[in-house]
């Protein structure tokens, strides 16, 4: 029997292990898309204890703690950090087959030196601990982004934001890290939502341009894209229930604009008809400015009415959709490859039934402007565990050439979550390794080793044109 995570912790294989100690542990990281805030990064925040790091803002722990039957005050409520914590340690223990047990125990151990077991038991043990490590400078944010190896952190950005955080860090000499905006424009795509107008008239004054046609949303649009170009964005990222694929006159979406505008309500249609419009335009500015698309769909989000109407979105209340959006996507792409306009797109489905469909949709579009032009993201959000990250790779090596894979990205909000890149590389050598062992690819440890630091970082750098 195996220690509990032991160093070769999901290295089932000497192959495995070669090239998770020899190669991939050399490798910095990217971090080419997260939630994290840039301002924590331009003041150096210090967290005063472990609750504020692990349980502001996560989700998945939220929806853990949940599933225990914990009353909402102890989760994200007015409980004590130490009560939240306590119910957390107590919670976990259940949740075994859970990639939260293993990445709260590759927390503990890589930034606390904690080599021991959370639970209920143990909190208070823990608590003390990671509090009183919490007080050294090493464990600032720059300091756990130092001690993590990041090299770059792609933040997401609205377009109306002024980006003063990350000029501030751009400006600061002693921060180590490159910070760079991600352009995110849901809010001026969500044309059904009751707050949309009030947007506009934010984005008409971070614009400076009078915006009362749809042609004028266009007009603003581009001179922030422009903006965030010379912030050094190399990206953008769309959140969407799914993809759709509603062409119409422009005569017609300067229709829906005013509609929309003048307060009156529109169909299911219509709103489809205004995104994609806006969608293929962005789509367009970005293949002019080098940008790579991403697009992240498949959620049903806020599903408990009564909890978002509390709380708010990004509590904890989502799901996975089924909506089949693999004709959409192809029509979109093939929209913009017609006129040579189609940029280099990564597509994230959190419905893990997508994967073999984005596999070979990606394989349709491939081109010169990269290896690996069009990309099956990451296994995300609900996928990022241990079988769906082994799903995602294997589906990816079937029916694409995953050695062009740009790889893991942390989408988080915590400055602890860079394990998460740890636990990805074990889990691709682990792969990779059980295919050698089992004669289906050479023991060339040259190539394997290169397949490996190229999927951990080099691959990402090359197609974000990142430079540090």
């Amino acid at each position: 029997m195996k220690d509990f995570m032991d160093n070769d912790f999901l290295l089932s294989n000497s192959t495995a292990k070669i090239l998770y100690h020899d190669y991939a542990t050399k490798m910095p990281i990217v971090d080419y898309h997260c939630h994290i805030d840039p301002r924590e990064i331009a003041e150096n925040r210090q967290f005063d204890n472990i609750t504020q790091v692990w349980l502001g803002g996560d989700h998945y722990k939220w929806r853990l703690i949940r599933s225990n039957g914990i009353d909402e005050k102890y989760i994200t409520g007015a409980g004590s950090d130490r009560e939240k914590f306590q119910m957390f340690a107590e919670a976990l223990p259940k949740a075994i087959g859970n990639p939260l047990y293993h990445w709260t125990h590759l927390e503990l151990r890589k930034y606390f030196g904690y080599s021991g077991v959370l639970n209920g038991s143990t909190a208070e043990e823990v608590w003390n601990l990671c509090n009183e490590k919490l007080k050294s400078p090493q464990m600032r944010v720059r300091g756990i982004i130092e001690q993590s190896n990041v090299k770059l952190i792609a933040t997401t950005d609205d377009p109306v934001d002024t980006l003063e955080w990350h000029k501030q860090i751009e400006d600061d000499s002693t921060c180590l890290v490159k910070v760079i905006p991600t352009w995110r424009s849901d809010k001026i795509m969500n044309i059904e939502k009751p707050e949309f107008a009030q947007y506009v008239s934010t984005l008409e004054k971070v614009s400076d341009i009078q915006i009362r046609t749809f042609r004028d949303v266009l007009s603003a649009l581009a001179k922030r894209l422009d903006f965030f170009t010379a912030m050094g964005c190399r990206a953008s990222d769309h959140g969407m229930d799914y993809i759709m694929y509603e062409p119409a006159q422009d005569t017609q979406i300067a229709q829906i604009f005013t509609k929309k505008m003048e307060g009156s309500a529109l169909s299911a249609k219509e709103a489809d008809q205004y995104k994609y419009a806006v969608l293929r335009f962005l789509g367009r500015e970005y293949a002019k400015r080098g940008w790579v698309m991403q697009i992240h769909y498949g959620a049903v989000r806020n599903t408990n009415t009564a909890m978002y109407q509390s709380l708010g979105a990004d509590t904890g209340f989502d799901c996975i959709s089924t909506h089949s959006s693999a004709e959409s996507i192809v029509n979109f792409l093939n929209d913009l490859n017609q006129t040579d306009e189609l940029p280099k797109t990564v597509l994230y489905s959190l419905n893990p039934a997508d994967n073999a469909m984005l596999d070979t949709v990606i394989g349709c579009f491939q081109g010169t402007a990269a290896a690996g032009k069009l990309q099956h993201g990451a296994a995300w959000w609900f996928n990022d565990t241990k079988s769906g990250m082994t799903a995602q790779l294997t589906s990816l090596a079937s029916l694409s050439v995953l050695g062009n894979f740009i790889g893991m990205l942390t989408d988080s909000r915590s400055f602890l979550s860079y394990t998460r890149h740890a636990y990805f590389r074990r889990i691709l050598c682990n792969l990779l390794g059980t295919w050698v062992e089992n004669g289906e690819y050479p023991n060339d440890q040259e190539a394997l080793g290169k397949i490996v630091q190229d999927i951990s970082f080099n691959n990402a750098v090359r197609y974000f044109n990142f430079t540090f």
